[in-house]
């Protein structure tokens, strides 16, 4: 079992299918850690966003905002008593679909919102950006066949990818691991998974990317 200190909080995050969710069960079985993972499936409204985006855009960013903000506060209380952390998003992703999915208005609206909940929330100790393209993740989906996603477009994903690439690209609030997860199985591929994991533990400092080899 790999040894990090306690308390030490790792979020992992990507786009829709890129198996963020898969991962972080999988760093926090390796560390003993305790698994907080996004309500996404809680949300009332995400069957709706994906029917009608238009009208049900405000809904589902606004209850997302305040799930994620609940859970994110209720970190800074485990860190002092409990073991290792391991979530599968960083707060910010958040204002990704906000930026993408409403207008101007209700952008400012979630924005006003936004910046009151933000001040309490906790920095990971690291992030694992698992970056892949958006004809991969359309793959994904349509393997994993959730019922309201089968109307997520190529075109959304693509836009989703770049998004979250800016978002990475100016990240410099902690160590930030970059895995090519088009070129990664670190479900069915012991190799990968232990050559992934072992980075991990080793927690590099700054930005670093991670390729696996065939």
């Amino acid at each position: 079992m790999m040894k990090m200190p306690q308390g030490t909080y790792i979020a992992v995050d990507g786009a829709i299918g890129v198996g963020k969710t898969s991962l972080a069960k999988i760093i926090a079985e390796e560390l003993d850690a305790r698994l907080v993972l996004e309500e996404s499936m809680s949300n009332p409204f995400l069957p709706d966003f994906y029917r009608d985006p238009r009208r049900f855009a405000l809904q589902v960013q606004l209850t997302f905002l305040i799930s994620r903000h609940r859970q994110q506060s209720e970190l800074n209380q485990l860190n002092l008593f409990d073991r290792m952390v391991v979530t599968d998003y960083v707060f910010e992703k958040d204002h990704l679909f906000a930026y993408l999915n409403l207008d101007e208005r209700e952008y400012e609206l979630y924005r006003r919102v936004e910046q009151l909940l933000s001040a309490d929330i906790p920095v990971p100790d690291m992030v694992v950006y698992l970056q892949s393209t958006p004809e991969r993740l359309m793959t994904n989906i349509r393997i994993r066949d959730v019922d309201f996603e089968r109307s997520i477009t190529p075109e959304y994903l693509k836009e989703l990818c770049e998004a979250y690439s800016q978002l990475f690209f100016h990240w410099d609030k902690s160590p930030l691991l970059i895995v090519n997860a088009s070129r990664i199985d670190f479900i069915n591929n012991e190799k990968h998974r232990r050559s992934l994991l072992e980075m991990i533990h080793r927690m590099p400092a700054g930005t670093t990317y991670f390729n696996p080899e065939t």
